[in-house]
């Protein structure tokens, strides 16, 4: 048996929302379906197998995806359920490694470095993970093994759905030169196009450019693609994730451009960050506010807060403030806050001496109701008639630390 350097596993949940949903109701199976909010302003989160021959997916809107494939089922997002099975997906890849780096809530990479006599050569250690996988959620995950982070992504996603695909160190090279350059992992809808338009078409072709060259036409990335295209990826699996902020957008379900409707909009974005941000234990020294216009334009303004603080209330004070220096009148379809320089609240900082304690007692009270119950277990009065966005989001909170230790790190 060959001894590998290094063994690197990407594993990815096959059209994950979509597949937890047609397990739940077997009404479903079979069927194409598109999870996404019910509104034409929002874009498919995952569209089912079924439904991708009609050339519908993920990041799509779903105005098109649905003129595409009439007949499609909407299915609204339930991501408490998706946490709930990611948190048992994750559960079994550190039955297999401690270095786990999860990328979001269907998809993580596992150094499996040495495992060999625990789990057996890599094309075993990727059947394992997927059968364990399978036991555990009743849902398929395609698997790609490889020595580097890059290699090991492209693999599995090379024979989906429910695929494994082994790339041994040594031939990894030639495994990616006939594929497309849309496969390089950074290349998207604006480098691609570059590449084909200097001859580019294929990652064998990036691998053979000369370096200066690709740093000519296509900047700093093109010493990074040059380095994928030769299967060169120096890049560690890393077990702590690193917050460097904690946000909330929201695209709303009508345009707004009264103060009031912003700052309501702003309000519970300062609320559920808080939450999270109390949750970490972390206090943020920074808000920044963004706002989308009816045209797509993306407006950001940011400022500093007087000391690091963990409670809504400060952060809406600062976006409030912030709102004054937009020079947009709108209408916007999107209003966003992020709280960002983040600290442990328990570290040695100078927090403000005059620390409101009776609504940081309230608040954290409110934050275990929640916890217990629900997001909708708590809710202000003048919210109950101002539903307002789309869908909540998702997080990955929950991986942020296991069994009392903090994986997550902020900064």
């Amino acid at each position: 048996m060959d001894i590998w350097p290094r063994i690197v596993v990407h594993a990815d949940m096959d059209a994950f929302y979509a597949a937890v949903e047609q397990m739940d109701n077997p009404a479903l199976r079979g069927k194409p379906i598109l999870v996404g909010p019910n509104s034409y302003r929002g874009v498919v989160l995952t569209a089912s197998y079924e439904a991708r021959p009609y050339g519908v997916g993920s990041a799509m809107p779903v105005a098109e995806a649905r003129r595409r494939c009439p007949h499609a089922i909407m299915v609204e997002p339930r991501f408490d359920r998706y946490q709930q099975i990611s948190q048992r997906v994750m559960d079994v890849f550190t039955d297999f490694s401690p270095r786990v780096e999860a990328l979001s809530l269907d998809e993580a990479f596992l150094d499996m470095t040495g495992a060999e006599r625990l789990f057996g050569p890599p094309v075993e250690m990727g059947r394992k993970i997927k059968q364990a996988v399978r036991d555990a959620t009743g849902l398929n995950i395609s698997v790609g093994v490889a020595s580097s982070k890059y290699v090991a992504k492209a693999a599995s996603a090379h024979d989906k759905p429910d695929g494994l695909t082994v790339v041994p160190p040594e031939q990894a090279k030639s495994w990616l030169a006939p594929l497309p350059v849309s496969k390089l992992w950074g290349a998207g809808r604006k480098t691609v196009p570059r590449m084909l338009a200097i001859g580019l078409d294929t990652i064998g072709a990036v691998a053979a450019a000369d370096v200066g060259f690709l740093c000519d036409r296509l900047g700093s990335a093109g010493r990074h693609f040059h380095d994928l295209a030769n299967a060169r990826d120096p890049r560690p699996v890393l077990r702590a994730r690193a917050a460097k902020s904690i946000g909330s957008d929201r695209t709303l379900s009508r345009d707004v451009f009264a103060r009031e409707d912003i700052e309501r909009h702003l309000r519970r974005a300062s609320e559920r960050i808080a939450r999270r941000v109390r949750a970490k234990g972390y206090v943020a020294k920074g808000v920044r506010v963004r706002l989308k216009t009816n045209r797509f334009e993306m407006l950001t303004r940011q400022r500093r807060l007087r000391k690091p603080a963990d409670l809504g209330s400060e952060f809406l004070a600062v976006g409030r403030r912030l709102l004054d220096e937009f020079d947009h009148a709108g209408p916007f379809r999107l209003v966003g806050m992020a709280v960002y320089d983040l600290a442990w609240r328990d570290e040695p900082l100078q927090l403000d001496l005059f620390e409101d304690a009776v609504r940081h007692r309230l608040d954290t009270t409110i934050d275990r109701l929640i916890e217990r119950f629900g997001s909708r277990v708590v809710m202000r009065a003048r919210d109950l008639h101002h539903p307002g966005a789309i869908m909540d989001g998702v997080n990955l909170d929950f991986l942020d630390s296991r069994e009392g230790e903090r994986l997550a790190v902020p900064g």
